[in-house]
């Protein structure tokens, strides 16, 4: 089985990662999209976070609609700050018989060069990138490379940082979320 791994912080999960998600599920040769929910990422500072099971419950609630998108908690269990590269070894010695890609945009792709053991990840996986807001086409040191696959996606401008600030503001962002998201975040007063 190929699986899509889609990583995030989902702080929150929002429309924008479930189309992106959806997406690929439908247009690609992936599988399954699984959606990674990162306790840390190294390249983000911890302060707005949610706590992990919060934002896990939110994927399970954003998903549960979705045949093709599972939550995943893989890295809740693994040594932070986590790197994709560990991620990947753990997940592909868990589960021998996948074959597992990587999903990003291709902003993450401009600094992909910049990663822990980027070249393994490389060697090893696919790696599907999504188009986000840009002046022209990214360019960057992986165009051509046989293992970079870039997919028809909806560019999405919608960020959780926006939503975070607009709750924050008294602002109604039913829209931007799916409807049991929505509910769990006005329940428990998230982000006020």
């Amino acid at each position: 089985m190929k699986i899509g791994l889609y990583f995030g912080t989902f702080n929150p999960i929002h429309i924008g990662h479930l189309i992106i998600a959806n997406q690929l599920a439908e247009e690609s040769d992936i599988d399954q999209i699984w959606l990674v929910v990162t306790p840390q990422s190294p390249f983000k500072k911890k302060q707005s976070l949610l706590d992990n099971y919060q934002r896990l419950d939110m994927v399970y609630l954003a998903t549960e609609d979705y045949e093709k998108l599972e939550p995943c908690d893989i890295e809740f269990s693994l040594p932070q700050p986590n790197y994709t590269v560990n991620t990947l070894a753990h997940l592909q010695e868990k589960h021998p018989t996948h074959e597992f890609s990587l999903i990003m945009g291709e902003d993450n792709l401009k600094s992909f060069h910049k990663w822990k053991n980027y070249q393994v990840i490389l060697d090893n996986h696919d790696i599907y990138v999504y188009p986000r807001i840009s002046e022209g086409k990214v360019e960057t040191q992986f165009d051509g490379h046989k293992r970079i696959h870039h997919i028809n996606a909806p560019i999405m401008e919608l960020s959780s940082t926006f939503i975070r600030k607009s709750i924050k503001k008294g602002r109604n962002v039913k829209p931007m979320l799916s409807a049991p998201v929505w509910k769990y975040i006005d329940e428990m007063g998230f982000y006020e």
